[in-house]
């Protein structure tokens, strides 16, 4: 585990950079995730290609510290992965974000000048207003949520999301959804039909029909689907994410 510390959330985040050959690939997590817990499987994948990849785990997720007076906006962390980045000094790279990671990743996209050789996003945020997961913590109050939304969720979790989000801070879950459904301007879409790297997006099946799926596809964005998968596919078909990756590395 890598550690660097970060002046834009002033604490100290860490990574696994896990060896392999090529371009990295880079990680980034989603709300309630950590990048250690969810995307080891794929990239041991034999599908994946033995590739370099860095797995971070974002400030007030999985081994990243934890501060409780940082933001945890989407932009905020963004401006963390740029640091990461700049700090490991890649000569060039590909990144890939989930979820709110997915956002993350846009919005660092947008941020870094070179070694970006393409963005690869699986059913991010694009637009204000959050998914079911973020709305429904974004709707209780930050203190309600720390003080008992937070357990509640946690106990009613079945699937493997409650392994990663017990990682998590509460308060920056509950700041991670709000930033989510406040937005951000340019809207995510935009920066990503902006950007000058290739842009690939990916989505489970069994999350579609989607409206965002449609939009992008008559943008004539390169578009994966996930067989056997909903928007946890980092666990519900990593062998055929690992694939995926692998593909739209290969296409770069």
């Amino acid at each position: 585990m890598n550690s660097f510390y970060s002046q834009v959330a002033g604490c100290y985040v860490r990574w696994q950079d896990l060896p392999g050959t090529g371009d990295p690939l880079v990680f980034i997590h989603g709300l309630g995730c950590a990048s250690s817990y969810e995307y080891p499987r794929v990239v041991c994948d034999p599908s994946f290609g033995a590739r370099r990849a860095i797995l971070i785990d974002l400030p007030g997720s999985g081994y990243s510290d934890k501060p409780a007076n940082y933001s945890y906006r989407t932009s905020q962390q963004a401006q963390v992965v740029v640091e990461v980045l700049n700090d490991l000094k890649l000569g060039s790279f590909w990144l890939y974000g989930h979820s709110m990671g997915g956002s993350i990743a846009i919005e660092a996209a947008a941020l870094l000048h070179s070694g970006l050789k393409g963005l690869i996003v699986s059913e991010p945020n694009y637009h204000a207003g959050g998914g079911t997961f973020s709305r429904a913590i974004a709707a209780q109050s930050e203190s309600d949520f720390v003080e008992r939304g937070y357990r509640k969720m946690l106990e009613a979790e079945t699937s493997p999301w409650a392994g990663s989000l017990q990682s998590n801070a509460p308060y920056a879950v509950w700041r991670g959804a709000a930033s989510l459904v406040a937005g951000v301007e340019p809207e995510w879409v935009t920066q990503f039909l902006l950007l000058a790297c290739p842009v690939t997006l990916i989505f489970g099946a069994g999350s579609l029909p989607d409206p965002d799926f449609d939009e992008l596809q008559q943008q004539g964005v390169a578009i994966k689907i996930i067989p056997d998968a909903g928007h946890s596919m980092s666990w519900e078909n990593p062998a055929a994410l690992a694939q995926a990756l692998s593909d739209c590395i290969a296409k770069g």
